[in-house]
């Protein structure tokens, strides 16, 4: 069977995201990148299809309205296995909490000097919002690091309610 890579965006809280994934019988999300995010993959305007990606609009349009906290979708397996494992932890994370990178790393077993290792890893996920790598702060409550800007990071935890509203 042959697949087709395919792509769309999709508005949201977070400005235009865009989705690409493999269609064959049904769509595999590929990736979900944020505007201005380093790497995200580049597309042709001609595999734009907006009609496979129904579903996935669907739940992002439920998360970003508070009705969904968990995503449920066909995802690539990508990266390298050590990625993988870190990508999979990102599951046990619940909505509205967070994480440190060390405690991350002790729950997969990686020893304190590998650390970095787990944070490059989160910087490598291609599913944003889907893997919530967001739900991961620093031990002292500190926003480092993510794909998609910090402020967007502080967005989405707010929004879980992981943090409470500053205001302005």
């Amino acid at each position: 069977m042959t697949t087709h890579t395919v792509h769309t965006t999709c508005a949201s809280p977070l400005g235009e995201l865009l989705l690409t994934g493999e269609r064959s019988d049904g769509l595999t999300l590929v990736s979900l990148s944020l505007p201005g995010q380093r790497g995200a993959p580049a597309v042709r305007a001609q595999d734009r299809d907006d009609r496979a990606f129904a579903e996935v609009r669907r739940q992002l349009d439920a998360y970003f309205a508070g009705r969904l906290t968990r995503f449920c979708l066909p995802l690539a397996v990508t990266g390298t296995p050590f990625q993988r494992q870190v990508w999979q932890a990102l599951e046990d994370i619940p909505y509205g909490v967070t994480t440190s990178y060390g405690d991350l790393a002790a729950r997969l077993g990686v020893p304190r000097e590998g650390i970095r290792g787990v944070g490059s890893a989160l910087g490598a996920n291609p599913l944003l919002l889907v893997r919530p790598c967001h739900r991961v702060i620093g031990a002292d409550g500190s926003m480092r690091g993510y794909a998609g800007g910090v402020q967007r990071k502080v967005w989405l935890l707010t929004h879980e309610g992981a943090l409470q509203p500053t205001l302005v």
